[in-house]
């Protein structure tokens, strides 16, 4: 690599971090604006629907020990409750209801005027950078691992 190749690819890695730190701080804000943590702001995000907690926490990336807590703490607050599932009698699963619907729409609302993406790019360079990201998502991680995109 060059090096002037060399500080092109510091200057990307530098911006992408800024942009993510940025969004993260701002997720952190807008979920303290409706008193959830992020992890709970994340678990109410990812149910569309009816899901296993084990599926929850594949997709918070934790352990699903953690996901008992964070849904204690929705169900608490009546946006979530726990069913038994149709096909698996050991398996619980999370589902929102409609106060919980209702939040997740808001929150994402919020997150979206709080999204330096959406506030500084237009619609057109929204979708480059959708494209590029999921191009360079795709890209083996240093431990070889291929990793889908989520």
């Amino acid at each position: 690599m060059t090096a002037g190749a060399a500080e092109e690819a510091r200057d990307t890695a530098a911006l992408l971090m800024r942009v993510t730190e940025q969004t993260r701080q701002n997720f952190e804000a807008v979920a303290a604006r409706f008193e959830l943590t992020t992890a709970q702001a994340r678990a109410l995000l990812a149910l569309e629907s009816d899901a296993p907690m084990r599926a929850l926490a594949e997709h918070l990336r934790c352990d699903a020990s953690n996901v008992t807590g964070i849904a204690d703490r929705l169900q608490d607050r009546g946006l979530v409750t726990r069913v038994p599932s149709g096909t698996d009698r050991r398996v619980k699963l999370l589902a929102p209801t409609d106060a919980g619907r209702e939040l997740r729409a808001a929150l994402r609302a919020a997150m979206l005027q709080a999204s330096p993406v959406m506030v500084s790019l237009d619609a057109n360079e929204r979708a480059t950078l959708r494209a590029l990201l999921a191009k360079a998502s795709v890209f083996p991680p240093p431990d070889g691992h291929t990793r889908a995109p989520q």
